[in-house]
């Protein structure tokens, strides 16, 4: 079914962004419809790659569309998708699960994008449907993917994510994966699923389903809004501009009414802006530009500066300058309490205001923080800025060490080797020692040193250490590696334990390679939780259960008030991992056998204090380290966190798997 009212240039570069995918194979049937929403990157449905990529995930392919390379095919590979464990055959997949996300193996390929909505709450009512479909080539005899075009109606909604369509919308097989474009506002704002079969009508993703990619979705969107920040702004021929001429895009005939392009430009700047350390502060920060109004309900927690915008609108309508230009002071306060300078951001804020009323200026000129989101100053008066733990994507470096026990080794040996993550990929080890007898654990500190220097030297920024993971097996979490002095005679001002100058954190040496769904799940729930809670693992006069890790919310972090790598604690720890926990706090320096003292009360209570006043898991590493640099200070050595280790195991970082296999001591 056409739609003779559809926009006909949003319907061109619709068009010229989507794509079809098949076997590398000369002649071989499509398998569904996809398309671009940034550079190199393609959204499509699971369901569409799974039955092919059975067994072979890494598996190269053909994607092809008649306005991309001249319409010849390009490889490209599964990024990454929603499934839940391996894909089986007549799988029907749920949802919330049914996105797959594509790159090109040449990534210098010019092609155009879609614009992805920035709204957060449900569109309605006419939507424009175009992908391909196959048909039979009779002079080739073969199948060959056309194109197609459908309008189709938006009347109704399942759960979070699944959007319906009226009964006369007609969609072809292979159509799943296209993308549904709302008429009203000319956006992208979901993922064409499936058919009704044997009946008119169908379903689609929401495009909110992109926020269950965790990290991967800030990527993707800040490669989308990067791209479209940078594209013609004169000619017409693209998606903002053609957007000013519909409905959705609401008047903009003066400066104090916010328009496609003010739009475009503060999601380009947000878009280099670090991310939101949790959901919290975007939720705060929205509401407070809305004049103190909660964005109405029904609508998902937003995950990143991008959400908070698309928060600002009222029955599908922009807000007026005042609603997002305060937003956007709010963010460069936020940016700058933590140390950050976003100052491409404050400099267009401060350029658009030049725009309006003087009663708009005065509002975001004047902005402040919610108090929940003030930094706590310390009783000298400074700031004390918590440094957020570094993600992927960020260019924040991490130094790593692998401690990998030598095989029937009488005591304990190891052998070891130094890693950088760069942010982008863990690098080859650049110290090592893999041969031998292995080194004993009373000599570890001292034969890291040196090799531990040189990487720091090379990675440490001016006044930001680069934090120091070290990935052993459960049996010896209770290394206290935040204790390590790796410069015999330390200056006054470089405190000599590690853990007092730089984050120290515990990873999990079993979990090498490709992360478990399990564990990925429990950590992008942690990272996005608003409020940390710490759970006492076991509970009191309990013995530790599987259920009771499993059953935790992502939001609670086992607090183990004696030791993790024997007995009790061993146990307790090794349920948690299973049960797909990153974080975990415990004691290493001993408890008594029978029952837990006066001290366990202490460590739970500051445990979660320290919980409590984070504001996300991603600021945890950061607020233990200044509780270590108090302790170094005071000369406190029974504070509850003298002895606290911390496992802090990001499976969006996983450290790289060992082809090797056993090693055995000669």
């Amino acid at each position: 079914m056409s739609d003779p009212d559809s926009d006909s240039v949003i319907d061109a570069l619709t068009r010229a962004a989507t794509v079809h995918f098949s076997h590398r194979q000369d002649d071989s049937p499509m398998w569904g419809s996809g398309f671009f929403v940034a550079p190199g990157w393609v959204l499509t449905c699971a369901h569409v790659l799974a039955p092919h990529l059975k067994g072979d995930p890494a598996m190269t392919f053909r994607l092809c569309g008649s306005e991309v390379n001249d319409g010849e095919p390009l490889d490209a590979r599964l990024a990454s998708w929603l499934l839940d464990g391996e894909p089986r055959a007549e799988q029907r997949v749920p949802v919330e699960q049914d996105l797959a996300l594509v790159r090109l193996v040449d990534e210098g390929v010019e092609h155009e994008s879609v614009w992805l909505t920035d709204r957060t709450d449900y569109p309605g009512g006419r939507g424009i449907v175009q992908g391909y479909r196959p048909e039979d080539d009779p002079v080739r005899q073969v199948r060959r993917a056309v194109r197609w075009k459908a309008g189709a109606r938006i009347n109704g909604f399942d759960d979070d994510y699944g959007m319906r369509f009226r009964p006369e919308a007609e969609f072809p097989k292979g159509g799943s994966g296209s993308p549904v474009l709302d008429a009203h506002s000319g956006a992208v704002v979901g993922i064409l699923k499936s058919r009704r079969s044997g009946r008119d009508g169908g379903m689609a993703i929401a495009a909110t389903a992109l926020r269950r990619f965790g990290p991967a979705y800030q990527t993707l969107m800040a490669a989308h809004d990067r791209w479209h920040g940078q594209s013609p702004k004169v000619t017409g021929h693209n998606w903002i501009e053609r957007q000013h001429q519909l409905p959705g895009a609401g008047v903009h005939t003066s400066g104090d009414q916010w328009s496609p392009r003010d739009r475009r430009e503060a999601l380009a700047l947000l878009s280099g802006v670090h991310p939101p350390a949790a959901i919290r502060p975007v939720v705060e920060l929205a509401k407070k530009a809305r004049g103190g109004v909660a964005a109405p309900p029904g609508q998902l927690l937003p995950r990143i500066w991008r959400d908070g915008h698309g928060l600002l609108y009222e029955a599908g309508q922009p807000v007026a300058a005042i609603a997002a230009l305060h937003y956007l002071q709010l963010v460069v306060e936020y940016e700058r309490s933590r140390g950050g300078d976003p100052v491409a951001l404050a400099d267009w804020v401060a350029r658009r205001l030049q725009d309006v009323p003087r009663i708009v200026h005065t509002v975001v000129t004047q902005a402040t923080l919610p108090p929940g989101l003030v930094h706590q100053r310390t009783a000298d008066g400074q700031d004390r800025i918590v440094v957020r733990y570094p993600r992927p994507g960020d260019g924040s470096a991490v130094v790593i060490v692998e401690l990998e026990p030598v095989c029937d080794a009488r005591p304990a040996r190891f052998y070891w080797r130094i890693r950088v993550d760069d942010g982008q990929d863990v690098n080859e080890p650049l110290h090592e020692e893999q041969t031998g007898d292995g080194v004993p654990p009373e000599q570890i500190v001292q034969r890291l040193r040196g090799p531990l220097e040189e990487v720091f030297a090379s990675v440490d920024s001016p006044g930001a250490p680069a934090p120091l993971e070290v990935a052993l097996p459960v049996d010896h979490f209770d290394t206290a590696v935040h204790r390590w002095q790796l410069t015999e005679m330390a200056r006054l001002h470089h405190p000599a334990y590690v853990g007092v100058r730089r984050m120290v954190v515990l990873r999990d040496l079993a979990r090498r390679g490709k992360p478990d769904a399990v564990w990925q799940r429990r950590w992008e729930g942690t990272l996005t939780a608003e409020v940390l809670t710490g759970a006492r693992t076991p509970p009191q006069r309990q013995v530790p259960r599987p259920r009771h890790f499993e059953e935790m919310p992502a939001s609670t972090v086992p607090v183990l008030c004696r030791p993790a790598g024997s007995g009790v604690g061993r146990r307790a720890i090794g349920m948690a991992l299973q049960a797909g926990h990153g974080i975990a706090l415990w004691h290493t320096d001993g408890h008594p056998d029978l029952s837990c003292t006066e001290f366990c009360e202490e460590m739970q209570q500051g445990a979660a204090q320290l919980l409590a006043q984070s504001a996300g898991a991603i600021e945890l590493p950061d607020r233990l380290r200044r509780i270590r640099d108090d302790i170094s200070g005071s000369r406190n050595s029974r504070h509850w966190a003298e002895g606290v280790a911390m496992l802090y195991d990001d499976p969006s970082r996983p450290l790289p798997a060992d082809d090797s296999g056993p090693v055995d001591s000669p």
